[in-house]
């Protein structure tokens, strides 16, 4: 009678030793197999691993866009006279300033002395042309300067970036690279491959796939970002997957690491 205890004891142990075992050999073989499908090898994290050397003409120039409603525009007037010019910067004195001007849902912006002009579908420099002949034409200014400039010129990069954020361009120009290099540069978990551009234009919403690995890239029209437009970048399934699996694996962690105090303290 008196070894029943012990021999019930040692059975217990066993039993518990044995779950322990096949806790650790389950534990085990989960970081084998996340470390296995972590591993990337340097061909999915560099860029233009498929470019070629050579020289490529450019055939994807800078085209300026049309203005749209609520965009804002700086515009500003200069002549000979800076005292007539004074009146259309939105000024009394013959400083020379710059005037903002939001273009309303109409399309239309207010104009000092000229009223009211229809901007929205014009480019920058069609806009110029027709304020600087107004001008001319109703004899108000001799020889005038009409210098337009986007206020609100930017780009939002979002996703696997170091720092994702809205980038203002206030030259007007930034390429896709520039904006994922201003952006901190893609993580090691994004996808080269599948880089996602959305862009509204004439009323539309487009969206296109980019891959940076393709040869075609420098010659691509989406080469140059325009204002406004959204760069996503995807995480690949190794980010997806450590992610999903280790929100899985840390309870099974805690839980076995529970059951091992609990056996310890039992033991002692």
């Amino acid at each position: 009678l008196t070894l029943y205890p012990i021999l019930f004891q040692q059975t217990y142990l066993n039993k518990m030793i044995t779950k322990i075992s096949s806790k650790v050999r389950f534990l085990f073989l989960i970081i084998c197999v996340t470390t296995i499908f972590s591993c990337k090898t340097t061909k999915d994290v560099v860029y233009f691993n498929n470019q070629p050397e050579g020289e490529f003409a450019i055939s994807n120039p800078l085209s300026q866009q049309p203005i749209v409603a609520n965009d804002i525009l700086s515009i500003s007037v200069s002549s000979l006279n800076p005292e007539a010019s004074a009146v259309f910067n939105g000024a009394t004195n013959s400083a020379k300033t710059t005037t903002s001007y939001l273009v309303e849902k109409d399309g239309s912006i207010q104009f000092p002395v000229l009223g009211k002009i229809q901007t929205a579908g014009l480019t920058k420099a069609q806009l110029t042309d027709l304020i600087r002949n107004t001008l001319i034409e109703k004899k108000l200014l001799l020889d005038p300067i009409v210098t337009i400039n986007y206020l609100n010129f930017r780009v939002t990069v979002l996703g696997e970036v170091s720092k994702p954020m809205v980038v203002p361009v206030p030259n007007e120009k930034i390429s896709l690279l520039e904006a994922l290099g201003m952006a901190g540069d893609l993580t090691i978990y994004a996808r080269r491959d599948n880089v996602l551009l959305i862009r509204e234009e004439n009323g539309k919403r487009l969206i296109k796939r980019i891959n940076l690995n393709a040869s075609d890239l420098f010659t691509s029209e989406y080469y140059y970002l325009k204002s406004n437009d959204i760069v996503y970048a995807e995480p690949n399934k190794t980010k997806v997957f450590s992610t999903s699996n280790t929100r899985q694996i840390l309870p099974i962690i805690f839980s076995g690491i529970s059951l091992l105090a609990l056996v310890v303290y039992r033991l002692r």
